[in-house]
């Protein structure tokens, strides 16, 4: 393989890829929910609930989240097999690789130039998830694979191994602008530090003066307070020079043991080292819990487990802790039971979570009124010392844009309303919907110059006069209207497009599911002379 060549991983299907419509979100205030008054001056109300399709969802977030996101957490399904109630859980391997690709590619979009990707997964698909993402972050912006123990005890009806871990898949979107959080230290690290001799700068523990090859300016004896002396064991040699060495023991930073007669060790003070250490690719139980403790917490919340294979709070406290700073912004496409939006919101962090289930009404919403009046106190809310406060706002998805008449024809669906085809056609035209208050063509801009002005009527050579007349030399105007009259080349700062039919090759119009399902992957086009045959060529999908 030449430098220049590039691995890929490859299946059924990949050259396919879904046009997707850039939706528009609709906030419903009713399902909406905040803290009647501020808990602290760090209460964050601006998250975001969205309801619909994790795909479209992204891809509605793309235009204006771009760049901004700082930590992407996501559980999606493991391709198991398994008949989870609440997911599609076990679609086939072709299917599951492209609708991943898919979302990440648009995760990566959303990420910050310092943010990461974090994705809990199994053995089933891990690797090739690997080799996938890969292919979207860049191999060289792989950050490292963590095992996370979910299981405490052995499962006695395994048939082959009995599973006890999944992985953590970690990437950064640009490795050399990336930066990993540290872990506090634990009260048994810092309890290996003690005070043996009272020494007025504070706990210390032993360490070794010795280094394991033999270099003759720090080969000398040393002399112990009981007065013998002591050489360093062959093939080795003392750390220091016999200067520094005379310097540490007068003062008193060299340890001979109790009686003064033990081999020299150096005192190392808990007040000279830091008070953080780096995270282990290993996450054990006990440190960051496992699925019984998940769904002790869903049980306590919801009086049921809910889901299978919930991730418990600690598990996440430590994924934000790691990749986030406060006020952070953290994304959950595959929203489940709403624990990242539980530990984000109780961190201090600013969440959008995006449920295309029922779960969404039942569970994510109940459960951050909980986190939201304090009446949760579960999870990591004593460890963070949750007091309550802040909110979110609720949003689903917009139907399509576009919808067929009674005669086959793609006209602009009847469900939007002027405002809603002003802001959908700026997301469209890459313009931000901004509508002014004064001035009724200024609905959207591009720059500070550069403005879009969308109508459903249709515009007379006079009506197109006298808007060009208003924008002026200095600024530019997109007009998208029903119809037109006159020549568009007569308007210098005009460009005049008629809708829907300048939008209707853009996108997948009327496309609600992109969930992992079978049905929803596109079929492969027939090669030349394999007319009729399916994706193996023998008539089913193997």
């Amino acid at each position: 393989m030449t430098k220049k060549q590039k691995l890929e991983l490859t299946w059924i299907g990949k050259e396919n890829r879904s046009k997707l419509e850039p939706r528009i979100l609709l906030e419903d205030p009713e399902k909406s929910y905040h803290a009647p008054h501020r808990i602290t001056d760090n209460d964050i109300f601006d998250n975001r609930l969205i309801f619909g399709d994790n795909l479209l969802a992204l891809k509605a977030l793309e235009q204006e989240f771009a760049g901004k996101v700082k930590c992407v957490f996501i559980d999606p399904p493991y391709n198991t097999g398994s008949a989870f109630a609440h997911y599609d859980d076990g679609v086939e391997h072709s299917i599951w690789l492209s609708l991943m690709r898919d979302r990440l590619e648009i995760m990566r979009n959303l990420l910050s130039d310092d943010g990461s990707l974090w994705i809990t997964i199994d053995d089933n698909e891990a690797h090739y998830l690997k080799v996938l993402c890969d292919e979207v972050f860049g191999r060289g912006n792989f950050i490292s694979t963590v095992i996370w123990q979910k299981k405490y005890a052995p499962k006695s009806d395994s048939k082959y191994f009995s599973e006890s871990h999944d992985f953590i898949l970690v990437y950064a979107k640009a490795l050399d602008k990336f930066k990993l959080g540290r872990l506090p230290k634990t009260e048994k690290q810092t309890d290996r530090y003690t005070n043996r001799d009272n020494d007025p700068r504070g706990p210390w523990k032993a360490s070794d003066v010795l280094r394991n090859e033999a270099r003759d300016y720090a080969i000398f004896p040393v002399k112990l307070p009981s007065g013998r002396e002591v050489m360093p064991p062959s093939s080795t040699s003392w750390r220091f020079t016999k200067e520094k060495f005379d310097e540490l023991i007068a003062d008193n930073r060299i340890w001979f043991g109790v009686d003064g007669n033990a081999r020299p060790a150096y005192k190392r003070f808990l007040s000279d080292v830091t008070d953080t250490i780096p995270s282990t690719t290993i996450w054990t139980y006990d440190e960051v819990g496992h699925n019984d403790e998940s769904k002790k917490e869903m049980r306590a919340i919801f009086d049921t487990d809910l889901f299978a294979t919930p991730k418990p709070e600690r598990l996440l406290h430590r994924v934000v802790q790691l990749a986030t700073n406060p006020n952070d912004l953290i994304l959950d496409s595959f929203g489940g039971s709403g624990t990242t939006a539980a530990v984000a919101h109780k961190m201090g962090r600013r969440w959008i979570m995006v449920e295309l289930k029922e779960s969404c009404h039942t569970h994510i919403i109940p459960r951050m009124k909980k986190v939201i009046d304090n009446t949760d106190q579960g999870g990591i809310s004593k460890a963070v010392n949750w007091k309550g406060g802040g909110g979110f706002r609720y949003y689903r998805l917009a139907s399509s844009l576009m919808e067929k008449d009674k005669w086959g024809n793609w006209v602009v669906s009847q469900r939007y309303n002027p405002a809603m085809l002003t802001e959908a056609i700026c997301k469209l035209e890459g313009f931000i919907y901004a509508p002014s208050e004064t001035v009724y063509w200024q609905q959207g801009r591009s720059t500070e110059a550069d403005f879009i002005y969308v109508t459903t009527q249709n515009l007379s050579h006079e009506q197109l006069q006298h808007l060009s007349d208003e924008v002026g030399s200095d600024r530019s105007l997109l007009v998208c209207c029903s119809a037109f009259r006159g020549k568009t080349d007569s308007y210098q700062n005009l460009t005049v497009k008629k809708i829907p039919n300048a939008v209707l090759s853009r996108c997948e119009w009327g496309h609600d599911d992109y969930s992992l399902k079978v049905e929803n992957l596109p079929q492969k086009p027939p090669e030349p002379g394999q007319q009729g045959l399916d994706f193996n060529g023998t008539g089913g999908m193997q």
